[in-house]
């Protein structure tokens, strides 16, 4: 996706780039529950749960967060996958029918591998971990998510799935410190 100003307000791009509808704050709003959970997390993370233009922002960013990632866990798991999974079947046809030497040398070379390419994905991801800015994102869309969740359970006609995205695993800590991305004013030209 890629240019938020390309991107029609209200609609949002889940992690299989698929295009959805995003659910309006006063749906989330008509459930007590959520929306006391709302203004909670919204205090805890400096955000407005109940704007609809943060939220389309969030998702925008989030979205652009998981494409960035989702290519490079692509290209760094094939070799994980062929090395760590494929060994076994190459133990088990080849290796195992070799002298003991060639065994050590290819566990070890493989071991050195698998761990080589982990360090890979590590360090070229480091950045994003690192980087608050995007950690605040993760944080305020899971929280976002649950707020769903809440509104979801209280009665609110929201689709089961949504927003259509799976967790993260570093969206625990919200960084107060972290500078925010302001959102892009939309070019109102025809």
């Amino acid at each position: 996706m890629g240019d938020y100003q390309a991107l029609e307000f209200g609609k949002f791009v889940d992690d299989q780039g698929a295009v959805h509808n995003m659910v309006s704050s006063s749906v989330i709003a008509a459930v007590p529950a959520a929306k006391a959970a709302a203004e909670r997390y919204g205090r805890e993370v400096r955000f407005d749960f109940l704007d609809d233009r943060a939220v389309h922002w969030m998702l925008f960013q989030r979205r652009e967060d998981t494409e960035k990632g989702s290519v490079l866990g692509c290209l760094l798991a094939l070799p994980i996958f062929v090395f760590g999974f494929g060994a076994w079947p190459f133990w088990d046809l080849v290796a195992s029918q070799k002298s003991q030497q060639f065994q050590i040398a290819f566990v070890v070379v493989d071991a050195l591998i698998v761990c080589g390419a982990l360090l890979g994905t590590y360090l070229l991801r480091r950045r994003s971990l690192l980087d608050q800015t995007i950690r605040n994102v993760r944080c305020r869309a899971r929280l976002y998510r649950n707020i769903a969740g809440i509104a979801r359970q209280g009665g609110a006609d929201i689709p089961r799935l949504y927003p259509y995205y799976g967790m993260y695993a570093t969206s625990r800590k919200f960084f107060p410190e972290a500078p925010e991305r302001p959102i892009p004013e939309k070019d109102q030209t025809p």
